[in-house]
């Protein structure tokens, strides 16, 4: 049973509607089910967090809004198209859990690159790769390599290449899983500060409650495999909220529901 913590407004269009997915994959023994008659809406402008233990379908639910996983059952619409239409028109960005940059390229190149590869006049690919770099807070390093950056910088210029096409969805995989706790709270700020600036809707897997506390405006939990959504937490903290809201009584509550949340899905009949 799925609770929802509050009721979410009517009026706003939904950017992600997911509609009863499944998602089974064949084996020789037995067959495995990574995600079970999941269904979910994200309004525009939405923080969305999914959070659950390893295995429990998490990435698979963000590759399936992003068509680069097919589902057995159901369906999947983004921005009012089918979710294929949407990535063959460029309508998300999307940033892996790994930078997954070129070493040989600049960081003005790599950001470049898809705009290039999608027929955009070098000038103009240049002069928006420039201001997303900008964005990120990477004015001055374009001429670096990957090599020569942190592994927050190098995950920025990730985000910086996903907001290409400017998109209206961002898709983010555990883009900070692998920083240091430092590097990874100066990041989620910085995140939340664009998110607060531009408004886009974002789609964020974590495994850390505390950073899904901090940035979303609503939680999605979900049980171990097979992936289900248990509960679904409307954050209610502020948007221009800093790091030092994580002492309020307001965060801890919210993180002691997420927590009970992922208990009980434990709990469940899997």
């Amino acid at each position: 049973m799925i609770r929802v913590s509050e009721p979410l407004p009517l009026h706003c269009p939904s950017t992600v509607e997911v509609q009863s997915v499944s998602v089974v994959y064949p084996a020789k023994e037995h067959t495995v089910t990574a995600l079970d008659n999941v269904s979910l809406d994200i309004e525009e402008g939405e923080f969305i967090s999914l959070i659950g233990p390893s295995g429990c379908g998490k990435t698979t639910l963000l590759r399936v809004i992003a068509d680069l996983e097919q589902v057995s059952s159901g369906s999947v619409r983004v921005n009012g198209m089918s979710s294929r239409d949407a990535r063959l028109k460029r309508a998300y960005g999307y940033v892996f859990q790994a930078p997954a940059l070129f070493p040989w390229r600049t960081v003005l190149a790599n950001v470049c690159l898809p705009l290039e590869i999608h027929g955009i006049a070098m000038d103009q690919a240049r002069q928006t790769a420039m201001a997303h770099l900008e964005r990120v807070g990477l004015k001055g390093f374009e001429g670096k390599y990957p090599w020569q950056l942190s592994g927050g910088m190098q995950q920025r210029v990730s985000i910086a290449r996903a907001l290409g096409f400017e998109p209206k969805l961002l898709m983010m995989d555990e883009p900070f899983g692998a920083l240091d706790e430092i590097t990874r709270d100066r990041l989620n700020e910085q995140l939340l500060r664009l998110w607060e600036r531009e408004r886009r809707t974002v789609v964020f897997v974590t495994h850390s409650i505390p950073e899904a506390v901090f940035l979303s405006s609503r939680i999605i939990v979900m049980s171990p495999r097979p992936g289900r959504i248990v509960e679904m937490i409307k954050s209610g903290l502020p948007a221009d909220r800093t790091l030092d809201i994580r002492d309020t009584p307001q965060f801890t509550e919210i993180a002691h529901r997420v927590r009970v949340a992922l208990q009980d899905g434990h709990g469940g009949e899997h």
